[in-house]
């Protein structure tokens, strides 16, 4: 069983960065795909794809949304997963997930088995 705690969350201005951090423990973490994934609190908001890496060669995938502003990156000595939020924007508000997968970064929430607590985001104008 996986453990997934992330960090780094907060309240910031549009154009600002910041970096998200997602702690695993209680499996090996180089054996998972890892997986970000964000939720606004707006009624009907479904679970949204962010980023993903795969275990070793970090091979990565974005959200359309994601793709030249956050990066997503891992650290498997350390068993951390990252994500850098550049040029946030107040439509980037959200509570932000990590999730560890077996399966080859998938964008589905379904394909992940582990999910981290979230951490909340909050971009203001």
């Amino acid at each position: 069983q996986v453990q997934l705690v992330e960090s780094g969350g907060g309240l910031v201005q549009a154009g600002d960065s910041l970096r998200l951090s997602c702690r695993a423990s209680g499996g090996t973490f180089s054996r998972y795909g890892m997986g970000w994934f964000r939720q606004a609190q707006a009624p009907g908001k479904e679970r949204e794809f962010v980023a993903a890496i795969s275990r070793i060669a970090g091979i990565t995938q974005y959200g359309d949304f994601a793709q030249g502003r956050f990066t997503i990156s891992r650290d498997n000595a350390k068993n951390t997963v990252f994500l850098q939020m550049n040029s946030l924007k107040p439509e980037d508000t959200a509570a932000y997930y990590c999730a560890a997968t077996t399966q080859f970064i998938p964008s589905s929430h379904e394909e992940y088995a582990y999910w981290g607590q979230g951490t909340q985001v909050t971009v203001s104008s």
